[in-house]
């Protein structure tokens, strides 16, 4: 039996991983319809300002959705596609009926930061089997939504 994947990682790693990031995937399928929600139901004074940050925030959210899917194929594993999967499987919680200003940043800074949380989580586990292709991609990932944090905490505080 066959223990590398045909990109060459152990398959029972690349399994793992891919476990973490079919979560990362279902998370960020909620945080993306979380941003969706507030960039068409935002009210107030910010409108203008919001709606534009929440377009582009899930523009780049449906962007690593891809990525992260893909990565799942790449390293031999097959990533989660039904909603109600990632319903079950993310820890973001849908965030209906919201409009205000700071509690619709509030949860995209709560979202964010379980998405970072599980980022790392990935990255580690990456790094400790040897998979560069994914440390390559949760790293710049990183780097990303820890800047779309620092923004939020600046809006907030």
């Amino acid at each position: 039996m066959e223990r590398l994947t045909n990109i060459g990682l152990q398959k029972e790693d690349s399994q793992q991983i891919a476990e973490k990031l079919n979560e990362l995937l279902a998370n960020y399928h909620l945080y993306y319809q979380n941003l969706r929600g507030f960039h068409w139901n935002i009210k107030g004074i910010h409108f203008f300002q919001l709606h534009t940050k929440f377009e582009e925030l899930y523009t780049v959210a449906l962007t690593k959705i891809d990525a992260i899917a893909e990565r799942i194929l790449t390293i031999g594993q097959q990533p989660l596609h039904t909603f109600s999967d990632y319903v079950r499987v993310s820890s973001i919680q849908e965030a209906g009926k919201l409009s205000g200003d700071k509690e619709t940043i509030t949860v995209t800074h709560q979202n964010l930061s379980t998405l970072l949380d599980l980022e790392r989580e990935i990255l580690k586990l990456a790094a400790e089997t040897g998979d560069e292709g994914t440390v390559s991609l949760i790293s710049e990932d990183i780097n990303e939504n820890e800047k779309t944090l620092w923004m939020l905490n600046a809006f907030l505080s």
